[in-house]
């Protein structure tokens, strides 16, 4: 008897030829119909939701977990927001990234094709399940969607509002595929499904991409943690600084954009770092700093080994006076997960050192590492945020979820 896995991948497989044909004028009509179905579902989602984040709270679930996991009327809304810039933008397939003729009279293109069948593992955030199907849907791929146990009643009420919305409006039937059986077994036999899935994307904690990476039979593309850094050089603008440090650390800590470590130059530590803990504690921080840090601020936390490493996803940070722009760049390459690191200075010199030797998806100058984000980049959405160089970096947007094939037209030449 065929498995659940087996039926929907399958399904899946079949569906994605159909929906290599689907026009651009289709698709975006579709993407608008899902919005507007989450909108008159909200209220079933939100009710699905609370039943979530009760079995989550019974369960004991970090509350970065329950944050992630929490829906509300504003996060519905960005969700459709983000529906609407994504039927704006251009369709990926078919567009001819090259062309030329060859002097044997061959005319050879070079032309983006959608990946296929794309499976998606993720964890409590229930915002995933939209932004890959209408990233999924607006390339030209069909998606096999399997998120956890946390988030189960969440993804199955807003699948089913936005399946619905899309097959109306054109979309193939099974192609967006939610898996409901969130147990272990899954997840496994997802990753073994080489002969449906043409690529697997995990999105969640180091525990979940690492068992993904590890297991998986199918071509993965891996979402990094994010162990970012924030840089505070010492020619900064102290307000400046103030104000990026508190942003990425505060506004959101539980998501992967935000900062784990701070480094500050040693001449400006002094004067920089006592107004800023003030700051960062009165919103819950705490602070875990090196021993310079410490003889500025005896009520910080001693920083461990392990700290400089570890991906928080709370109010914590962890802080080292360093004595210039490379001592910070090597304790960033040493511990950074290869995410987002952003330098604060009036120094072009040394913002300019910065970006050539910072290793990361993002770097940035002078700017809160929070805008490492697909809506903030202008992609509408994004079906994670890659930390490796092959094929995508960075928040993958619908390009990323392309490959190329040749097409070869001639004249009945034979070689």
């Amino acid at each position: 008897m065929a498995t659940e896995v087996q039926i929907k991948t399958a399904a899946a497989a079949r569906a994605s030829r159909k929906l290599a044909g689907v026009t651009a004028d289709i698709k975006n009509k579709a993407l608008l119909a899902m919005g507007e179905a989450l909108r008159k579902n909200a209220k079933a989602i939100i009710e699905a939701n609370a039943t979530d984040l009760e079995a989550g709270e019974k369960k004991g679930l970090s509350r970065a977990l329950l944050d992630r996991l929490a829906l509300d009327g504003p996060r519905i809304q960005l969700m459709i927001g983000g529906l609407k810039v994504v039927a704006k933008l251009p369709d990926p397939a078919g567009e001819v990234l090259s062309e030329w003729k060859r002097p044997n009279g061959l005319k050879i293109r070079k032309v983006r094709v959608p990946l296929g069948v794309i499976g998606i593992i993720y964890e409590a955030r229930p915002n995933v399940t939209v932004d890959s199907a209408a990233l999924c849907l607006k390339s030209g791929n069909a998606v096999v969607l399997r998120g956890g146990s946390d988030a189960i009643n969440s993804n199955i009420a807003i699948t089913k509002a936005i399946t619905e919305a899309a097959y109306d409006a054109g979309i193939p039937e099974d192609s967006i595929q939610l898996i409901e059986d969130t147990n272990r077994e899954t997840a496994q036999e997802l990753m073994r499904s080489r002969e449906h899935v043409d690529v697997l994307i995990p999105r969640g904690g180091r525990g979940l991409i690492k068992a993904v990476v590890e297991t998986s039979q199918v071509p993965v593309i891996e979402t990094g943690e994010g162990n970012c850094h924030a840089y505070v050089e010492k020619s900064a603008d102290l307000k400046m600084a103030s104000d990026i440090v508190f942003n990425a650390k505060v506004s959101r800590p539980s998501v992967c954009n935000a900062i784990e470590t701070l480094l500050v130059d040693e001449e400006i530590a002094g004067e920089f770092l006592p107004a800023a803990f003030k700051r960062l504690r009165e919103a819950g921080v705490e602070i875990r700093g090196c021993e310079k840090v410490r003889r500025i601020d005896p009520k910080a936390r001693k920083a461990s080994d392990s700290d400089w490493g570890t991906e928080f996803l709370a109010l914590i940070l962890a802080v080292k006076v360093v004595s210039g722009p490379d001592e910070a760049i090597e304790h960033i390459a040493k511990h950074s997960s290869k995410h987002s690191e952003v330098i604060i200075t009036k120094d072009k010199k040394a913002a300019g050192k910065f970006k050539a030797k910072i290793d990361s998806a993002a770097v940035y100058v002078n700017a809160s590492t929070r805008f490492t984000d697909g809506f903030e980049f202008g992609f509408g959405a994004e079906i994670g945020i890659s930390t490796q160089k092959l094929h995508a970096r960075g928040p993958m947007g619908l390009p990323e979820l392309t490959s190329y094939k040749y097409l070869v037209d001639g004249s009945g030449q034979v070689r």
